[in-house]
């Protein structure tokens, strides 16, 4: 669906904002999600974001109805795990199960298929099937020495179930892997290790904070400041969006489509 040029400025706006504020300040990023929802509800990509901004704030409720609208805009089966993790996020881990059957999942790329398992080994734990969830992470791809983006995390997940299954020196193995494959420290596995071994860590911050209070002074006691919120840009978006397209019909459809697609979602969201 295509937008005049000056909507569409501001919708982009406001997703550049969520992407960027998604990981270091969530609750910022939803408030963003909210406007570029508001403006523009008929784009799937506008759903999807503000189903992961949802998502990241734990309004898995919410996050499943935009995930849902977003898949049935586009009909692709990208987002099956994400929204699979959300019924897990909902206490409801046996409908994750559910969907790891189903054949979306035959149609997800590699990095899906992965993401599925590891949704689908997490629901197994919540139901307290732990040697179940074992074995669903048992896989060529958990066994493959090559490293792609997903592997750090299904390592970290095995050793972690692992570990819960009482298997401490198989748990410190594939804890191991997963930093060998953790470039981008995506994962805590060092500290985790580091826990098995005994190792403890010293708070080398509060020791500095304590003598900084005693008139000590730390060369290197800097601490960054804290970013301002941007409550103050989301209303001035809002109120700027609600000029530019005040009494626009477009604008009270795509927000009537919007609470539609929300319909039903309270006593759980009917299957896609």
């Amino acid at each position: 669906m295509s937008l005049p040029k000056t909507l569409a400025e501001d919708v982009a706006r406001n997703l550049v904002m969520v992407a960027r504020l998604i990981d270091e300040d969530p609750e910022q990023a939803y408030a963003y999600s909210r406007i570029a929802l508001r403006l523009a509800s008929r784009v799937a990509a506008v759903r999807e974001a503000a189903g992961f901004a949802a998502y990241a704030t734990q309004r898995y409720a919410e996050a499943l109805a935009e995930f849902r609208a977003s898949r049935r805009m586009t009909g692709s089966v990208e987002l099956w795990p994400v929204m699979a993790d959300c019924e897990r996020g909902l206490g409801r881990p046996e409908r994750a199960m559910a969907m790891a059957g189903e054949s979306e999942v035959q149609k997800l790329d590699k990095a899906g298929q992965v993401e599925m398992r590891l949704v689908a080994a997490g629901a197994r734990r919540d139901m307290g099937q732990i040697d179940a969830a074992i074995v669903t992470l048992q896989s060529p791809e958990l066994a493959s020495n090559a490293v792609h983006s997903w592997t750090p995390r299904l390592r970290y997940a095995y050793a972690d179930a692992l570990l819960e299954a009482g298997r401490e020196d198989e748990a410190r193995e594939w804890f191991g892997k997963a930093l060998e494959a953790d470039k981008d420290g995506s994962t805590d596995a060092s500290d985790r290790l580091a826990e098995l071994d005994g190792v403890e860590f010293v708070d080398a911050l509060g020791e500095d904070a304590e003598g900084d209070a005693n008139g000590v002074d730390d060369a290197n006691g800097l601490s960054a400041e804290k970013p301002e919120k941007a409550g103050d840009d989301v209303q001035a978006d809002s109120d700027s969006a609600s000029d530019d397209h005040a009494g626009s019909g477009s604008d009270s459809e795509a927000d009537a489509d919007s609470e539609s697609d929300r319909g039903g979602d309270a006593d759980g969201p009917t299957k896609a």
